[in-house]
């Protein structure tokens, strides 16, 4: 059998929790064996609380590593950014890339939900004047490592659900921007254009996985 060893992006929020458990869970009965391990990339928020991602892991038996970072301090106090969610992104994801590298970890999990997918398109399409969003699957050339997203056809609001149902405890969000970028302006958006078109949602979705866009044209 095909040995994987999958590195977890763990945030602590909802979407994170929740593929770390069904990760947890999948172990116990795929095919094909891997470990797992879950790495948090902590920015230097003051209430990043890597002890209560350590005890979430402890409880299910997966190994936890916590980066530590000065995000926050180069994008807050050195660049001063005025919309600081991109350079933030970016940041994190080449210092999750690094670490997976150096855990020789050939797969990288994301809890992206099907909800993230829209917000994205559109934020591409009306900021950036560009037709795309992230794909299910892809992998990076240059690391050698695939970037999967399993929570990618799950609706955010199933993803509440499981949390609720099951009384899950979740970590506050720490970031400053919580609530005021551009991705809830978008969000916001979204909801108003429900109210005429209930099922904006399924059409908008149902064009992407039609589309040429990357990562998703299975033809």
């Amino acid at each position: 059998m095909m040995a994987i060893k999958l590195q977890y992006g763990l945030s602590g929020g909802k979407d994170s929790i929740t593929l770390l458990m069904g990760l947890k869970a999948l172990q116990r009965f795929y095919n094909k064996k891997f470990d797992l391990i879950a790495i948090s990339i902590n920015p230097g928020f003051d209430f990043f609380n890597s002890d209560f991602l350590y005890n979430i892991c402890k409880n299910i038996g997966v190994e936890y590593i916590e980066e530590k970072t000065h995000i926050k301090e180069i994008v807050f106090d050195i660049r001063k950014e005025k919309n600081p969610c991109s350079l933030c992104a970016n940041l994190r994801r080449g210092i999750l890339n690094s670490v997976a590298i150096r855990e020789n970890c050939n797969k990288i999990a994301l809890g992206h939900n099907e909800d993230d997918v829209l917000e994205t398109f559109f934020l591409n399409l009306l900021y950036g004047g560009s037709i795309g969003t992230f794909a299910p699957c892809s992998y990076m050339d240059r690391s050698g490592i695939t970037l999967i997203r399993p929570l990618i056809y799950a609706p955010e609001k199933s993803i509440k659900t499981f949390i609720k149902k099951n009384n899950i405890e979740t970590m506050p969000k720490c970031c400053p921007m919580d609530g005021h970028s551009k991705r809830e302006d978008i969000k916001d958006l979204i909801h108003d254009l429900q109210k005429n078109i209930p099922t904006v949602k399924t059409n908008i979705y149902g064009a992407i996985k039609r589309s040429n866009i990357k990562g998703w044209n299975r033809n």
